[in-house]
């Protein structure tokens, strides 16, 4: 049966389950210090639990099963894990954990560091003989054979597998940390979760709420430091160190990725070293761009190099002094500014010559702004911001850094409005262009990075976790927070970053103008996240009140727009808004159909939704009328000629009544008001004769007769009369088509009504013709 607008036999196809969706899992990684995993006593009972098991190869033939992967408990849950084609000759840890993908230590992991042995979230699995085979690890079997139990749940030790992926692993124990070879995964899932499913956004976000989420991870360029999008090639720089966890390949050096999918177009390891010769060296810091496609960029521990995509190795030079510390782009395009503690130089990027030098009290970072001819100097160790003229040369203010406690953390200008924002510890400063502090924001985590988009006027800042779990304030999870850059109102939520911390290297952030897209770096993780912008449902367009009578078409026409497009459907609400039921069918931007008089009161409302949040438009009413009827050609919605009729009301042009109850042109009663009681002779559901009345078509009749309820002769009427008198039963035809759903139906109250409607004409006209009315 299709549902009409008001109606529903059921719950309408597409209509969602109640309730929140199922909280997704955002990808992450981390790495934390070395764990070292405790196991049960050898012996000890193994259970086998329900639910089908699942099993995974590793890179050299081993093959691990875990007996339930889904649907798991997560207060706790034990579940067992076997093995087999294990090497004999190195330990390894089954565990739960943070699942990083191919080639990246699978962490942190459920259990912490245990020394006591008495950890049930863990196994240590050795070889035969080895020193540690007893209270704290067992022994493989035969042909590196396990068979172990351990305890899960969803969240501890800075694990929380509702915000990251989790995958049972074996992997190789502390003593080969970055031995990827006993890597073997196998994906998890609590209850109310699916394994590997992306993280998605809430619902229910005030309309037009900006977010961002997590669309890809690129580990194609070691331990990412520093970025740089090109502003004319868009191609993504990366300075990078090596990642320990990946022993089998260097990653120092520059590398060049596509910003789309994060695939390396080029990779340049090598740069001149003291001597002049070339070596891997790590990009520790990028300057700015080159014209055209390629960047400046420092290498340690004094190296100023240039390369671009394709070069086999970067040019530069070996600066004389102390450590570089900082840099960026100088007055000139020949020139780069260097700070080396707290002497900075405006130095000739090709020869290395000093052309200018300043030495301040102290510090250690810079930020330039070239078009107000300043650059902001900090000392994070002394508290001391200052402000040096870059014509001059010359300082010209120090400002305090309050809460700075030696806590370096970033310095960056804002080109739009030439603002200083500064990173201290948990906090971030923000000085006007005269050096007063307009603005503290503070963080649950440290501040490591801003970046600003002219486009849209936002500052981006990347906040890193301390990364040490014995601190309260720390969760292994840092976040991305979006500011308006004049009045500092948060504009996008804030967004964790699970495994983002600050224990391997300050996280770094580029942002693609407009801010449609942000990419982060994770040092710890050795990956680069790439985040897009996505808008809940902001109502553009919303529908209005509508009066209408009945049988007339009425539309009504909502629109939004939001990141991802949103989905739309049509609501109605019979109960003045106690109630929503979904209209069938109706998912676009307009809803049409005929207004029946049945609909007078309902109400209706669009639901736009996408992966940010629902946005309903407010409810509208409609209101209908009853249609005119009767007149000479039977009224607005009559018959036309006596035939067949359509409608309710009205009569025949030659046969039929007008609707006020007078007789007809040559016969017949009122469609409403004569003879009968919803029609006479040429009337509506009981028509009489189609041009006489009943002369031609005989008097009314019950079921059967010539202008009958059900079909007779006469004129156009709800269910039709018969043609020029006669007594066949003629078919229904008439009723409301409601083009929300394309049905056209009668109700059963309808066809009653019709019923003992003829009943009380046969007595009526009984009583006129003894009166003598004919």
């Amino acid at each position: 049966m299709t549902s009409t607008p008001g109606t529903a036999s059921g719950t309408a196809p597409g209509t969602p389950p109640s309730g929140r969706g199922k909280l997704r899992r955002r990808a992450g990684t981390a790495a934390v210090a070395a764990l070292l995993l405790a196991a049960i006593p050898a012996g000890a009972a193994v259970s086998a639990d329900a639910g089908t098991p699942s099993t995974a190869t590793g890179p050299q033939g081993q093959t691990l099963t875990v007996s339930a992967t889904t649907g798991l408990d997560p207060a706790g849950q034990k579940i067992r894990v076997t093995g087999e084609g294990y090497g004999l000759t190195t330990g390894i840890y089954v565990a739960l954990c943070k699942d990083n993908g191919a080639n990246r230590v699978p962490s942190p992991c459920l259990g912490g560091a245990d020394m006591s042995g008495g950890s049930h979230t863990s196994q240590w699995i050795v070889p035969p003989g080895d020193p540690y085979e007893g209270d704290l690890a067992q022994a493989f079997g035969p042909g590196g054979t396990f068979d172990v139990e351990i305890e899960v749940t969803a969240k501890g030790d800075g694990l929380d597998c509702a915000e990251v992926s989790c995958s049972v692993v074996t992997r190789a124990d502390h003593r080969a940390a970055g031995d990827r070879t006993q890597d073997v995964r196998i994906p998890v899932a609590f209850t109310g979760e699916e394994p590997g499913e992306p993280g998605g956004e809430g619902v229910d976000v005030p309309a037009g709420t900006v977010s961002y989420k997590s669309v890809a991870d690129f580990t194609s360029a070691g331990k990412p430091l520093d970025l740089l999008l090109h502003p004319e090639s868009k191609k993504l720089y990366v300075g990078a160190d090596n990642l320990p966890d990946t022993a089998d390949v260097d990653e120092r050096g520059l590398h060049v990725l596509n910003p789309e999918d994060g695939t390396s177009e080029s990779w340049i390891s090598l740069a001149p070293g003291s001597t002049g010769e070339l070596r891997a060296s790590t990009a520790a810091r990028i300057a700015g761009p080159l014209p055209g496609d390629g960047v400046v960029y420092n290498y340690p521990l004094r190296g100023v190099g240039a390369a671009k995509a394709g070069d086999e190795a970067a040019s530069g030079v070996w600066l004389a002094g102390s450590t570089i510390t900082d840099i960026a782009p100088g007055t000139t395009p020949e020139t780069v500014l260097v700070a080396q503690g707290a002497k900075l130089s405006e130095i000739v990027r090709a020869t290395g010559e000093a052309t200018r030098t300043l030495t301040l009290p102290g510090g250690t970072q810079f930020a330039a702004d070239p078009e107000r001819g300043t650059l902001w100097y900090s000392d994070f160790a002394a508290g001391k911001l200052h402000r040096v003229d870059l014509a001059s040369f010359a300082p010209t203010g120090s400002f305090d850094l309050p809460g700075a406690q030696g806590m370096a953390g970033f310095t960056e200008t804002d080109p739009a409005t030439g603002a200083v924002w500064v990173g201290v510890n948990r906090s971030v400063l923000v000085f006007d262009a005269t050096g007063t502090l307009v603005k503290t924001i503070v963080g649950k985590d440290l501040a490591r990075d801003a970046a600003f988009d002219a486009d849209s006027g936002r500052a981006f800042v990347v906040w890193q976790d301390g990364g040490d779990l014995s601190d309260p304030a720390n969760d292994n999870n840092g976040t991305l927070t979006v500011y308006g850059s004049e009045d500092f109102a948060v504009a996008a939520k804030d967004l964790s970053l699970p495994g983002n911390h600050s224990q391997s290297g300050a996280a770094s952030l580029a942002v693609e103008p407009g801010g449609g897209t942000v990419f982060v770096t994770s040092p710890a993780e050795g990956k680069i996240t790439k985040l897009s912008r996505q808008v809940s449902p902001l109502v553009t367009r919303a529908p209005a009140d509508l009066t209408a009578r009945d049988g007339e078409e009425v539309a009504l026409t909502a629109e939004a727009e939001g990141t991802p497009e949103p989905t739309v459907r049509w609501q109605v609400s019979t109960d003045g808004a106690q109630t929503w039921r979904d209209v069938e069918g109706a998912t676009g931007p307009e809803l049409s159909f005929t207004a029946r008089t049945a609909q007078d009161g309902y109400r209706y409302r669009a639901e736009f939704r996408n992966d940010v949040g629902t946005t309903r438009t407010t409810a509208v009413t409609l209101t209908v009328a009853a249609a005119t009827g009767g007149g000479e050609t039977g009224g607005d919605t009559g018959g036309e000629t006596g035939g067949t009729g359509e409608t309710t009301n009205g009569g025949g042009s030659t046969g039929g009544d007008s609707s006020s109850g007078t007789d007809g042109a040559t016969g017949g009663d009122a469609s409403t008001g004569g003879d009968s009681s919803t029609g006479g002779d040429s009337g509506t559901q009981t028509g009489g004769g189609s041009t006489s009345g009943g002369s031609t078509g005989g008097s009314s009749g019950t079921v059967g007769g010539s202008g009958s309820t059900v079909g007779g002769s006469g004129s156009g009427t709800a269910v039709g009369g018969g043609v020029a008198g006669g007594t066949g039963v003629t078919p229904i035809s008439g009723g409301g088509s409601l083009a929300a759903t394309g049905a056209t139906v009668m109700s059963v109250t309808l066809a009653a009504v019709g019923l003992v409607g003829a009943g009380l004409l046969v007595h009526r006209r009984a009583k006129r013709r003894t009166d003598g009315a004919f």
